[in-house]
């Protein structure tokens, strides 16, 4: 689908070929009509047309309401399981002091390597849309397991049961956002919303208006109306790709507060 591989571009990419576009084809529609359809058979529906196009107006508009919102929330759920993975490899630093010299400085090293690994792999491939690659972050997570439970009888066990806890919830907060860099609107929905843009903006050909060129400027108008919102999902589906996406910033802040504090 077309707005998938959008979702994944620059604003300079998708705006142009979503608003431009689809504006551009609004209107050249508009012009096609008017050109084989006398306008005076157009004025007589006009009442008939208002009321049909006001119950598809509302049916579209809260299809776009609800779209845009479900991929809001899932683009601040993301953000929040990268905040929820920091936050988990921060805790991990600061239990390590909980065991002995040497392990606590291997659990660490261990913490700061994925750290490196997921910011440096993880992020360009999500940015791609494509999917982790192999080996890297997960067998950077695996050597923290490995080296926690090898610690487990070197230290506090209830220490070392908390640690392994939050290595849990740095599992489940990375697979969290890579099942959501591959996008949340499925192709159905992308195919209703642009038909319904197609059937809300082709309905207004139906209308007659005495002159032309306020026709046109009403169908663009609409038209920009409603590719704005289309192009605000596209912007926002995909939280990790595109100019609308979430950084490793929140992963970088932990890895350099560590390394400061560890010289």
């Amino acid at each position: 689908m077309i707005f998938s591989f959008l979702s994944t571009q620059s604003l300079w990419v998708s705006a142009p070929i979503i608003l431009g576009l689809g504006t551009v084809l609004s209107m050249v529609g508009l012009v096609l009509v008017r050109r084989y359809v006398d306008v005076k058979s157009l004025t007589a529906n006009n009442e008939i047309a208002g009321h049909k196009f006001a119950t598809i107006g509302v049916l579209y508009a809260v299809l776009l309401g609800f779209a845009i919102i479900f991929v809001w929330q899932k683009f601040a759920d993301a953000e929040l399981d990268v905040v929820h993975e920091a936050g988990a490899a921060e805790n991990i630093y600061r239990l390590s002091h909980g065991l002995s010299d040497k392990t606590g400085a291997a659990v660490r090293s261990a913490v700061a390597n994925y750290l490196k690994v997921a910011i440096n792999d993880d992020w360009p491939a999500m940015d791609r849309g494509a999917a982790a690659p192999e080996g890297g972050a997960k067998e950077a997570l695996d050597a923290v397991y490995s080296t926690l439970v090898s610690s487990s009888g070197q230290g506090d066990t209830a220490v070392v049961s908390e640690m392994l806890r939050q290595v849990d919830v740095v599992t489940q907060s990375r697979r969290a956002r890579l099942i959501a860099s591959e996008g949340t609107v499925p192709n159905l929905l992308w195919l209703v919303l642009l038909g319904g843009a197609v059937v809300t903006i082709g309905f207004t050909y139906f209308f007659g208006a005495e002159s032309l060129r306020a026709q046109a400027l009403m169908t663009a108008l609409l038209a920009i109306l409603i590719f704005s919102e289309l192009l605000v999902i596209v912007g926002i589906d995909r939280p990790f790709s595109g100019t609308v996406r979430i950084g490793p910033n929140a992963l970088a802040a932990v890895l350099a507060e560590h390394r400061v504090s560890a010289r």
